[in-house]
């Protein structure tokens, strides 16, 4: 079976399972578990051997025990790094964190610091950017990375530790083995492993209930991986293997498998061996082509979207955890006052639901526009843009297609970009190639910066990567100005198109 066939037979949002494997596909400054603990024995030993002398202690059969190799390696390294120059930014922050009543290994320290810093590959950068679009239908994320690649590239919430316990599904990381905006919660060694052993029945009760309801993608890892295996076994350790929400659950789980070059498509199902030789037969797609699989979740069509449980489960904790919350249960509109968070259950005649506002969606411009957001942006048909509001709709338009009221807003933000363009204030200024060079020219007064930055788009001497950088990072989004420009920007890339 074809991958968007597969996909798009899922009744719930997928979860996805990472791996290293897909740091290793992402970024410059990644390791496996081998390499990691390879780079950390020579930085504090300068030594090639002392790697290859603890790991033979604990190799068997072609297998290595890490987490006994890294218990050796931490002991060694926490005494070799004390009194080391070479780690002495390692030292300040061991001593900062006894102050503060952290205890936290140099080790793990040095660990955090040397997967702090994400390095992409700019080669990846177009299968990056599928991927975000895949975001907005996808339910949540586990892996047993410590690095931050996964909250850099979509906007989820990190959950470490005890935080799994207490979490929303929808939208959240979890961070099983722990994360370098945390080092004291990494587990490496054998003992964090043993420690994790004993608290996890309840983190896994947590996952199991995701395992059991959503389907899962496995990314990153090999088909013998022990992450994979144990989770399976958790799975039939309460599931009846012959019963029909066993067989569910093997439909739903999908293996990506890297093998290069292949642009191979298609599933097939896979066999699997736990112990006691039981046989687990679960669907594995072969490939160095994500980019396909990114686009089959991205056209993932459910009547609820992702996005929207994510903010209905939001509104639902607010409520259990109490405070100054007001509950009106009504089928009505009509019968509710305005407030900031509604919910409505009742029948689909009587209530209407938008999910984002005017003003949210062009504070949200951009997340839309790379998610290739259909479902949101066809709400626009459902509300009032005034004519003399800036408004971005050209991406937009070229998205969804089916917009009613396309053209008619078009017309209105050429009107509103040529009235400012028109301006003998616009006309006097200069042209500039960026926004900085903007910003840090004394021949713009500050109530013209906008103006200048406007002027330059509309003329193509600005470059625009600079300005959609610029307008990202802008600290007020809501402002008169950032519409502006972000309307010139809109105009200028997509217009042509449209």
């Amino acid at each position: 079976m074809n991958i968007s066939t597969f996909i798009s037979g899922y009744t719930n949002y997928p979860v996805l399972f990472i791996g290293t494997g897909l740091t290793l596909r992402y970024l410059k400054n990644s390791y496996s578990w081998d390499s990691l603990l390879k780079k950390i024995a020579f930085d504090i030993t300068g030594d090639e051997h002392y790697y290859l002398d603890i790991k033979s202690k604990y190799m068997k059969n072609f297998q290595c025990n890490y987490a006994k190799i890294a218990t050796d390696i931490e002991a060694d390294f926490n005494k070799k790094a004390q009194d080391n120059q070479q780690f002495n930014n390692i030292n300040e922050l061991f001593y900062k964190n006894i102050e503060h009543g952290i205890s936290v290994s140099r080790f793990k320290l040095y660990i955090s610091n040397i997967l702090k810093e994400l390095d992409f590959k700019k080669e990846m950068d177009k299968e990056i950017s599928e991927l975000k679009k895949a975001g907005k239908n996808i339910s949540s994320i586990i892996t047993t990375n410590y690095d931050c690649m996964i909250e850099e590239i979509f906007s989820f919430n990190p959950l470490i530790g005890n935080n799994i316990l207490l979490s929303n599904p929808y939208g959240s990381v979890y961070k099983i083995h722990g994360c370098v905006s945390q080092p004291d919660k990494i587990i490496i060694s054998e003992k964090d492993y043993q420690e994790f052993e004993k608290k996890y029945e309840l983190i896994r009760a947590q996952l199991l209930s995701l395992f059991i309801h959503n389907p899962i993608i496995f990314i990153g890892y090999a088909i013998g991986d022990p992450n994979i295996k144990d989770i399976l076994k958790t799975i039939f350790s309460y599931v009846d293997y012959n019963s029909e929400e066993a067989k569910k659950i093997q439909r739903n789980f999908l293996l990506v498998e890297y093998r290069a070059d292949s642009d191979n498509t298609d599933i097939l199902e896979h066999s699997i061996e736990l112990e006691g030789s039981q046989i687990i037969r679960i669907n594995k797609l072969t490939t160095d082509n994500f980019t396909e699989l990114y686009k089959s979740i991205a056209n993932l069509m459910l009547p609820v979207s992702a996005m929207d449980i994510r903010k209905v489960q939001n509104i639902v904790k607010d409520i259990y955890s109490g405070g100054k919350i007001e509950v009106s249960i009504t089928d009505n509109l009509d019968e509710l006052e305005n407030s900031d968070k509604v919910l409505v259950i009742g029948s689909k005649n009587t209530t209407q639901y938008i999910h984002k506002n005017i003003s949210d969606m062009m504070v949200d411009y951009f997340k839309i526009v790379e998610e290739k957001n259909k479902q949101i942006i066809a709400l626009l048909d459902k509300q009032t843009i005034s004519s003399s509001q800036f408004f971005p709709i050209f991406a937009f338009s070229q998205i969804n297609p089916n917009l009613t009221k396309a053209a008619v807003l078009q017309e209105q933000q050429r009107e509103k970009i040529n009235s400012i363009l028109k301006s003998k204030q616009t006309e006097r200024l200069a042209s500039y190639k960026s926004p900085q060079e903007v910003i840090i020219s004394e021949d713009v007064t500050y109530s013209n910066k906008s103006l200048a930055i406007i002027k330059s788009i509309m003329d193509g001497s600005m470059d625009l990567d600079s300005v959609e950088e610029f307008l990202k990072e802008f600290f007020d989004k809501k402002s008169t100005d950032y519409r502006k420009m972000l309307c010139a920007y809109d105009l200028k890339k997509y217009s042509a198109n449209t």
